[in-house]
């Protein structure tokens, strides 16, 4: 029988716990209370945290000096676009390394995983080459390609533990009753693996919605993203913390309320197969 952990034990996780979140936290509503700041408030020494003139002038500058709307739907065109596209791709290469392994599956996982590790700089020569030569500079479906193949390995990859977690034995019987391996895939494996693919999902949108090397070097007006409208506040005269503040957090709004709304199938979907 278990043993009950004690009050004092609770209190001294609740405390830690808090501690770091609030740590983790804290940057974000520094940028929050920022944006709200006058320009000489934003760079005051010692900074005021709440005691402060409150104005909207940041933002109504940053609606006025940038379509702000085009970059967001720009972003969700990307994120949602190459989520979408590695899903399609990696399912079907997840199935087959978790049900169907052979020798060099170990090392292909590897590999692909290897992929990741290397810096995206030593790779931007001969994509920025291609996309140039292709006609895809500065392009959604170019952008939506190349961050489809950087975030495949991490999708192919939790989609492979999650899939490994369900019985083979269910799927055999599925094939014994007559079906195919795509009514295999959507009507048996997908539904038992719903949690993983969500917390999938919302991952690779995250990690698309905030990429900003590849938005930064291969877009420069119709297809930039709000990495790029972020960016555009950093000029040669100087920083414009106030400025900057308000155009980051009206582009981290979105992707955050995602987050926060759906923050229970997240952790459900990373912590799936976790209990048996």
């Amino acid at each position: 029988m278990a043993r009950r952990p004690s009050n004092r034990r609770r209190a001294l996780v609740t405390i830690v716990g808090w501690t770091v979140g609030l740590l983790i936290f804290f940057p974000i509503l520094w940028t929050f209370l920022t944006s709200f700041k006058a320009e000489g408030d934003a760079i005051a020494s010692p900074p005021t945290f709440l005691f402060f003139d409150w104005t909207l002038e940041n933002y109504a500058e940053v609606q006025s000096r940038s379509n702000y709307l085009k970059h967001v739907l720009n972003s969700v065109t990307v994120a949602f676009g190459s989520t979408f596209l590695a899903i399609l791709v990696a399912v079907p290469a997840a199935w087959a390394m978790a049900f169907a392994p052979t020798k060099r599956t170990r090392d292909i996982l590897m590999w692909m995983l290897s992929t990741k590790m290397m810096p995206p700089v030593g790779a931007l020569i001969p994509i920025y080459l291609l996309f140039r030569d292709g006609g895809l500079l500065d392009s959604l479906p170019g952008l939506v390609c190349v961050l489809m193949l950087i975030n495949l390995p991490i999708v192919v990859w939790m989609l492979y533990t999650y899939f490994r977690e369900i019985p083979g034995d269910i799927l055999e019987a599925a094939r014994m009753d007559g079906a195919s391996l795509g009514k295999e895939i959507i009507y048996v494996l997908a539904p038992m693996a719903l949690p993983g693919i969500a917390s999938t999902l919302l991952l690779n949108i995250i990690l698309a919605w905030n990429e900003a090397f590849w938005t930064l070097n291969l877009t420069a007006a119709n297809a930039a993203p709000l990495t790029a409208f972020i960016a555009s506040y950093s000029s040669p005269e100087g920083l414009f913390w106030a400025k900057l503040s308000a155009a980051s957090t009206l582009a981290i709004a979105p992707i955050l309320l995602l987050g926060w709304f759906s923050q229970r199938q997240l952790v459900r979907g990373l912590t799936f197969g976790a209990v048996k």
